[in-house]
């Protein structure tokens, strides 16, 4: 694929062409470095989604989108299903939650794997939000798997990062982690409706106001709509301010890209052959065998 003709894919907003295009970024196809090096990446801004399952982040983004949507905007969501250790299978079950966006014109949703990433973020994720960013939309959402404390992977990814959480999160609060801490721009309590919601947001807010930045702490109740209005314009205030992360995201991105590229070479599947018959030796090591791996690695 020539460069021009990526280019005038992504200037005719053709979906399929799209498609096709993060699909060569995503499973490394010919073409798809040349793609990458020639990208126009745009000052789109990426909000990140994360928090733990059950928050009920995709029904959170489902709102923000027809609110954003109704506003005329071009969207784009990267929905990131977690990757199974043991078959690497992915579920891959947001296009089902999203269903009504399917036919807005305005509205492109493409789930991806985490391959593995504890946090949901592989390289690819980085590579195909690129290619998104070049695509002229207004909005860029990336909802991660959020598994524990790994989420905080989404700040090197996102320019706002939004945190979801849930009531029933309150006897956490205090041992939350500061990483989580450090990540948010944006702490978002759903389903407020339930009990314990004000009283948790409050333990919330006076959490967040001994950070150095003011964190907007926002009460929603996704299914409903309710809330979601403050929360874009929490989001539209965070868009507003100068992005002093920029440096770090930068940097954050390219180890996470430089980390792909280097363990591009293992096969995770051959490596879990490998070890079966080399542990069947009573003299095993895994760290000799992980040196002789390194040591094929680099001859090859």
């Amino acid at each position: 694929m020539q460069p021009d003709q990526h280019k005038n894919s992504i200037l005719l907003q053709d979906f399929r062409k799209l498609a096709r295009e993060l699909t060569i970024v995503e499973n490394d196809l010919p073409g798809s470095e040349e793609l990458l090096r020639n990208l126009k990446v745009s000052d789109t801004p990426v909000i990140g989604i994360t928090g733990p399952p059950g928050a009920g982040k995709s029904t959170l983004v489902n709102a923000i989108i027809n609110r954003l949507s109704a506003a005329g905007n071009r969207i784009a969501v990267l929905a990131i299903d977690p990757t199974s250790p043991f078959n690497l299978g992915s579920l891959l079950g947001d296009r089902v939650r999203m269903a009504e966006q399917f036919n807005k014109p305005n509205v492109y949703i493409r789930s991806l794997a985490s391959r593995g990433s504890l946090g949901g973020l592989s390289g690819k994720t980085i590579e195909m939000c690129d290619v998104l960013k070049a695509a002229g939309f207004d909005y860029i959402l990336v909802e991660t798997v959020g598994v524990g404390q790994s989420e905080v992977e989404i700040a090197g990814l996102a320019d706002i990062s939004v945190v979801v959480l849930v009531p029933e999160s309150g006897d956490e609060i205090q041992n939350m982690k500061s990483g989580l801490m450090e990540i948010a721009d944006i702490f978002v309590v759903n389903k407020s409706d339930r009990e314990g919601a004000d009283t948790f947001a409050n333990n919330l807010k006076k959490l967040v106001h001994q950070r150095p930045k003011p964190i907007p702490v926002i009460n929603t109740v996704a299914d409903q709509s309710f809330g979601i209005e403050a929360l874009m314009q929490a989001i539209e205030s965070q868009s507003e301010r100068e992005n002093t992360k920029r440096n770090f995201l930068l940097a954050e991105k390219a180890w996470k890209l430089i980390q792909h590229h280097r363990m591009k070479n293992f096969d995770k599947n051959q490596l879990q052959q490998d070890i079966v018959k080399a542990s069947a030796s009573r003299d095993f090591n895994l760290y000799k065998f992980i040196d002789t791996l390194q040591n094929e690695s680099r001859n090859s």
